[in-house]
């Protein structure tokens, strides 16, 4: 039981600072001192009511004075990229920079945490002993809320069944100085965006759609919970120096052609892995005609080409919507630092790939993994091609990706047309607005009730299905469907857990469309609709507003600021949960090579991180590590038998599901490794897949090549993440191999290690391993992980 031994109410935002005036103060590196730009106590108001901490995080003098540091070592004009990354460097003058090769040691400005992966993170903090964090940081409520019936309704089943979950949250951030978003404010990326990212802000989140940031000019950096621990403890962060694609824009988006179609042609073009290791950054005179919150859903999506983050350089869309949410102080600071918000002239980049937004027709990526691009105009011949279902069983817009107030807008202009000539919609439709101040403004402009009447359902302000939160009731498990998102991810079974189920992504004006006609096969561009009456008509294209005129509406206050003293608040984990457990130190490395290792599974084709730790029906044991640990790569084909948690146990003969196996190998004294392919961990952010293997005896994942976060996450846990130097060695190891790993007393950076595969006919072959680890994470692996290693620095 979790409780708050403290008579304690968060203080009303309105007295968050004082009535009196603020000053920001922002050192300029131009030997004149500080330059003091004086705020209103107006700004003070707006500043409250979005919960943002302005001495704390304009700090562009700084940024500035690093950038020109770097720029003069490095003689050469900087791409945005580099500014920002580069102008939060602990040590600017002295760090190594090498794109694509040195490890940055970098000073983020604030951390963000979803309630899912925060609780890992927070028993992760509470176990470093550390008294309050060191930066600002907030946890979001918004991924333990199942769509079921509607919002309201959904809401109050969540709040209930979450209870224990919600209390310890909401007591470690009070206990912890975090700031807490309750259930119901809306999605993490959205309130981010809303209400913490700025041009030139420097924001790392524990999920992997936290790029999202970069529509409003922002780094903002997916990471694993024990990456956010980190700076929350006040340690400098590590990143491997990022190369930076560029992509040019040019011409003007019109029409049905909208942001998010930018993001699908990109993803065809680069490929899930294309973007891995590098920032995107886009340019070019096409920006401008893009929103602000356009740019967002651009960069969100970046995340399924593996790309670090994505960014758009500062502009007047930015600059508005600043304005429009409270911040335009800020952006009027920007305004005088604009040169280092955007790139250099003649920077150069390690890839451009060019779109001519004019020419830009709309997409429709899907099924199954989300780069596989066709423009809507194609997409019924495709289908019927491939035997893809036609009929569209749900259309569903919203989530992080596409819930701004223009989409919303832009969807309503569609369902409007279809309702003044009789029609609803012939499949179902559910709406997820992204934040309590979307649904509220929405809701206020006569948007909701226009999306409700044409047969649409509102969901809470939460992931909902995006994240796979679905109660799906309308087809079976293994029947075959056809659904289409305004989502960003559509991994085989990610929505429903149906892995019947092809899942499309494309923007939400092409879902509304297409949940009208009922059909894939419809291109708005070109069909007409029937109406009742027998009237044939095509759609007009889609029209919304960028911004509301009649500013946001910020709905209900759901934000619990941490008190300035928390000496009495506690924060208590029953011994006898099963949501919650408190963490125990993993064992240290024990100063030998690994012997005689078996091989737990062998992976055939595509393994993300859902996988690897399935979300769904999992996210109640995000934060009780044993029971999490029982969906452990259930979700994996193994190449022995084409099965899914399905594996041969080498102890007994016998086949079990995966997390058995591996309970069994520990509790025996076996360490055991798994084989992968290509890009393994794509996709979520989840530390849970790196957490999973090392709690249940796992030592190295030896793979093809590695999505970014999980190569991090596995290093922090004290796995071994290696790579087989010849991709083609991946066919050398049989299942029923012995697997012993050697020259680990002489790990050292850019040093292969050695696999030693024992086959069960006596015979026996190697072949080296590489690695990316630096002289910090091998001290981490040495420790047993990066938690360990922290201890033992304090």
């Amino acid at each position: 039981m979790h409780r708050l031994m403290l008579n304690y109410s968060p203080l009303p935002v309105r007295e968050l600072l004082s009535s009196s005036c603020v000053s920001l103060v922002i050192p300029l590196a131009l030997g004149t001192g500080a330059r003091r730009f004086h705020v209103s106590s107006a700004f003070s108001a707006k500043v409250a009511m979005s919960r943002f901490e302005p001495a704390s995080s304009v700090n562009y003098g700084k940024m500035h004075e690093n950038i020109n540091i770097v720029r003069r070592r490095l003689g050469r004009p900087l791409t945005l990229s580099e500014k920002i990354v580069y102008g939060h460097l602990d040590d600017p003058a002295g760090q190594d920079i090498e794109r694509g090769r040195t490890y940055l040691r970098l000073r983020p400005d604030r951390v963000a945490m979803q309630d899912a992966t925060a609780q890992m993170a927070m028993l992760q903090f509470i176990s470093s002993g550390l008294p309050r964090v060191a930066v600002p940081s907030t946890i979001h409520c918004d991924h333990l809320i199942e769509a079921q019936i509607g919002g309201p309704e959904d809401l109050q089943r969540a709040k209930e069944v979450n209870e224990e979950v919600y209390n310890f949250l909401a007591t470690a951030a009070a206990k912890y100085g975090v700031g807490f978003w309750k259930p119901g404010s809306g999605i993490i990326h959205q309130i981010i965006l809303e209400n913490y990212a700025y041009p030139g802000v420097m924001l790392i989140g524990t999920d992997s759609h936290t790029p999202n940031g970069g529509g409003l000019g922002s780094i903002c950096i997916g990471v694993g919970g024990a990456d956010a621990v980190d700076v929350m403890a006040g340690i400098p962060w590590e990143l491997k120096c990022p190369n930076v694609i560029g992509v040019k824009l040019t011409g003007a988006l019109s029409g049905w052609t909208s942001p998010k179609d930018v993001i699908l042609k990109v993803a065809g073009i680069l490929t899930v892995k294309g973007g891995t290791g590098a920032i995107v950054e886009y340019h070019g005179p096409g920006v401008d005609s893009i929103s602000c919150t356009g740019m967002a859903t651009i960069c969100n999506m970046g995340a399924e080409i593996g790309a670090t983050t994505s960014i758009f350089p500062y502009n007047h869309r930015m600059k508005t919507y600043m304005e429009k949410t409270g911040r335009g102080e800020i952006s009027a600071v920007a305004d005088q630092f604009k040169e280092d918000l955007v790139p250099d002239n003649g920077c150069e980049y390690d890839q451009v790939v060019e779109i001519n937004l004019s020419e830009l027709k709309p997409h429709i990526n899907g099924p199954f993994t989300p780069d596989l691009a066709h423009p809507v105009s194609e997409i019924g011949a495709t289908a019927k091609k491939n035997g893809w279902p036609l009929e569209v069983k749900v259309g569903l817009i919203g989530s992080c990706t596409n819930s701004s107030y223009e989409d919303m807008g832009r969807a309503a202009s569609l369902a409007k047309q279809a309702l003044d000539r009789g029609m609803k919609c012939k499949a179902q439709f559910t709406v997820t607005p992204g934040s309590e101040q979307i649904r509220a403004t929405i809701e206020r402009d006569g948007y909701a009730k226009i999306l409700s009447d044409v047969g649409g359902i509102v969901l809470a302000n939460a992931c909902g299905p995006c994240i796979g939160q679905w109660d799906r009731k309308d087809v079976k498990k293994g029947e075959k469907n056809t659904i289409v998102t305004s989502y960003n991810r559509n991994f085989t079974a990610r929505n429903d857990a149906n892995p019947a189920t092809h899942a499309f992504v494309t923007s939400p004006e092409i879902v509304t469309a297409m949940a009208i006609a009922g059909t894939l096969d419809f291109n708005p561009e070109t069909d007409f609709l029937t109406a009742p009456n027998g009237e044939k008509f095509k759609l007009e294209a889609p029209t919304g507003d960028e911004l509301p005129s009649k500013d946001f509406d910020p709905g209900q206050d759901t934000y619990q600021y941490p008190p300035a003293e928390s000496s009495s608040v506690m924060v208590n984990v029953s011994p006898s949960s099963n949501r919650l457990q408190l963490l125990e130190p993993f064992d240290k490395w024990q100063g030998k090579d690994l012997e005689d290792m078996r091989i737990l599974i062998k992976v055939k084709g595509k393994c993300t991180t859902d996988h690897i730790s399935a979300a769904g029906p999992w996210l109640k044991f995000r934060g009780h590590l044993d029971n999490i640990s029982n969906n452990m790569l259930i979700g994996a084909v193994n190449i022995d038998n084409d099965a899914v948690n399905k594996v041969k146990n080498l102890l007994t003969g016998e086949f079990g599901g995966v997390p058995d196996v591996a309970r069994h190998y520990k509790a025996n004294g076996v360490n055991w490794v798994v084989v992968g392919d290509e890009n393994y961990g794509e996709g979520s952010s989840r530390e849970h897949a790196a957490l999973e293997p090392r709690h249940l005896g796992g030592r190295a994942i030896i793979v093809k090549s590695f999505a970014r976060i999980h190569e991090t996450n596995l290093k922090k846990q004290g796995l071994l993440p290696l790579t087989f130097a010849d991709p083609k060695d991946y066919d050398k190891i049989r299942p029923d191999d012995k697997i012993s790993i050697s020259g680990l007393k002489s790990l050292s950076p850019g040093k292969p290690l050695t696999a030693v595969i024992k086959h069960s006919d006596g015979s026996q072959e190697s072949f080296p391993l590489n690695h990316t680890f630096n002289e910090t994470q091998i001290d981490w692996f040495k420790a047993g992980s990066a938690l360990n290693r922290m201890k033992q620095l304090q």
